[in-house]
């Protein structure tokens, strides 16, 4: 992955962000438009593109950037000192604004307004804990696969989230940025503005513990070398 200069990471990040809002969002106003208000097939609708696009983008785009398209797993990344603070910015910087791109985008190809605020209330102890609980197991799947099996990361990632819809409450949106751009969206997927800031507090408290804990897990002897992760994953790629 060094080979690539870092507008070409950023690019990957941006735009597999927003291809993975384009899906969320696109699928979950189609899936509502198609399911006749029995919401657990909307649900359902929604479930298997998500999953089905994240294995795509990780295969296609892992190489490129590392395929974080998410702020909670840059945050786990850069406690394990595998990216730098300032790459480590631009990167929630460009996936922020390529969830938000990705919305907008899914918006327009159902003829949706474009700019909307979502009034779906999701708040309270239970949301905020499966949205913790969702995003320990994301990272923790993350960093069990390089660990054993790097070259299959997309599998892993895409069948945990799709899992993930289902067991957790908040049907697991584990990821900051896609929280920012659901706030803007006022169809199946979407999340009131002012419950987003918890649900975002919880993503991150999820990958730091899964983080510190997966470090102990798979690692007796304490976290890899720096950059270990990235050797791995780009070894099984080749």
């Amino acid at each position: 992955m060094e080979e690539n200069g870092l507008s070409r990471r950023l690019a990957a990040e941006f735009g597999g962000t927003a291809v993975l809002l384009a899906a969320v969002v696109g699928s979950g106003i189609m899936a509502e438009r198609l399911a006749g208000g029995n919401v657990a097939v909307a649900l359902l609708g929604n479930t298997i593109p998500t999953g089905a696009i994240l294995v795509v983008l990780i295969t296609a785009l892992g190489p490129v950037s590392g395929a974080h398209f998410n702020p909670a797993v840059t945050l786990a990344f850069l406690i394990r000192r595998e990216i730098a603070v300032s790459k480590a910015a631009l990167y929630l910087v460009f996936q922020v604004a390529g969830a938000v791109s990705g919305t907008l985008l899914a918006h327009g190809m159902f003829e949706e307004a474009l700019w909307q605020a979502s009034a779906h209330v999701r708040t309270g102890p239970a949301q905020w804990l499966s949205e913790a609980v969702a995003t320990f197991g994301l990272v923790g799947a993350i960093f069990a696969a390089l660990r054993w099996r790097p070259d299959g990361v997309a599998w892993m990632v895409g069948l945990y989230i799709t899992a993930a819809y289902w067991f957790t409450a908040s049907t697991s949106f584990a990821n900051p940025a896609v929280t920012i751009a659901r706030a803007l969206t006022d169809t199946f997927s979407g999340i009131r503005p002012a419950d987003a800031p918890a649900f975002i507090v919880a993503q991150c408290l999820g990958a730091v513990l899964a983080t510190l804990a997966v470090g102990w897990l798979l690692h007796p002897k304490g976290y890899p070398e720096a950059g270990a992760g990235r050797q791995k994953a780009a070894a099984a790629s080749d």
